[in-house]
């Protein structure tokens, strides 16, 4: 039985108890929520048909609800899982898989990813297929592995946050641009922002001796990697326990080569371009106001940051082999 629920629905998720199918029968198939962003699925009747196929064949009965603009998913799969969704799939970007990863954190009841965003760092860093028929055999079929969240300013988040240049570029790529090109349009958008003086910021990692450098940016890494799926701290891992740190310092021309070329060989060499820490706790000052973002969403600009580990929060569903 193919489900349809949305928690705008007087009728909705927000009025079932756990584990009914609202009609006063008990369900014996476990309910998968399904947190769909509308504005990452072309044809929606056909992605529910194919959803709900999925789902049947693997033995569970689908739940789906929709983010909104004033919610991404967050209320949507706490709501789910109150109702007693034993599978939250997260249905969209990385913005989408970082709200409704805040929402199951902590509970044991796991996260699948069906990656419709630009960046998709989440599903890379998984290795969650990209074709979402097969994330789809994934969540109903895959195995399950304990991961690390990261909480930046209160806010959870799976793969990357930072300040500076790279929010600014994040904040600065069209919506349209980014539907039309996929990831390469922040690439578009970061080379017109390469020129531009540095800001002084001071890092304080574990609660250590403060760093202080002249940098563009600043990143806290619980993965690694960027959009097209490079590897800026390579030894991210999202089960290590631990944070990796990128300061991003390049002047000119040849700094930003530099930089690529380490990127791009996934090289671990330190120098004044770019530098690499790993902590448990990050603490991050600058000189001015500067563009923050966490897993691809600008948030509000500020002066600080601090970045925190809940060392194997969230349960994930992740390809068998």
């Amino acid at each position: 039985m193919l489900k349809v629920l949305s928690t705008r629905d007087p009728g909705g998720l927000d009025r079932w108890p756990a584990g009914w199918h609202g009609d006063g029968r008990e369900s014996s198939v476990p309910p998968a929520a399904i947190i769909v962003n509308r504005t990452r699925i072309r044809d929606l009747g056909r992605f529910r048909r194919r959803c709900g196929q999925a789902a049947e064949a693997g033995g569970w009965e689908p739940w789906f609800l929709e983010t909104s603009r004033d919610d991404g998913g967050l209320e949507q799969a706490r709501a789910a899982v109150a109702a007693g969704a034993r599978l939250v799939f997260a249905a969209g970007g990385d913005g989408t898989v970082r709200a409704c990863a805040h929402a199951v954190a902590g509970t044991g009841v796991p996260l699948a990813i069906l990656p419709r965003g630009t960046a998709n760092l989440a599903a890379h860093a998984l290795g969650v297929p990209l074709r979402w028929r097969d994330a789809l055999a994934t969540g109903f079929g895959g195995r399950e592995r304990r991961v690390d969240l990261a909480v930046a300013d209160g806010l959870y988040f799976v793969a990357m946050a930072g300040m500076g240049l790279d929010a600014a570029v994040v904040g600065a790529t069209p919506g349209l641009l980014k539907h039309g090109l996929g990831w390469p349009a922040y690439a578009a958008a970061g080379i017109a922002r390469l020129p531009g003086r540095p800001h002084v910021f001071t890092v304080r990692l574990d609660g250590g001796e403060p760093l202080t450098r002249r940098a563009r940016s600043v990143v806290v890494g619980n993965a690694g990697l960027l959009p097209g799926g490079f590897a800026l701290l390579p030894d991210a891992r999202l089960d290590d326990e631990v944070l990796d740190l990128g300061i991003l310092a390049p002047a000119d021309p040849l700094g930003w080569g530099l930089v690529a070329h380490r990127v791009l060989t996934r090289s671990r060499r330190d120098d004044r371009h770019l530098e690499r820490h790993r902590a448990r706790r990050v603490e991050i000052e600058a000189d001015t106001e500067l563009p923050r973002q966490v897993d691809g969403e600008v948030i509000a600009p500020g002066r600080s940051l601090t970045v925190t580990l809940c060392p194997g929060a969230l349960l994930v569903r992740v390809p068998a082999r």
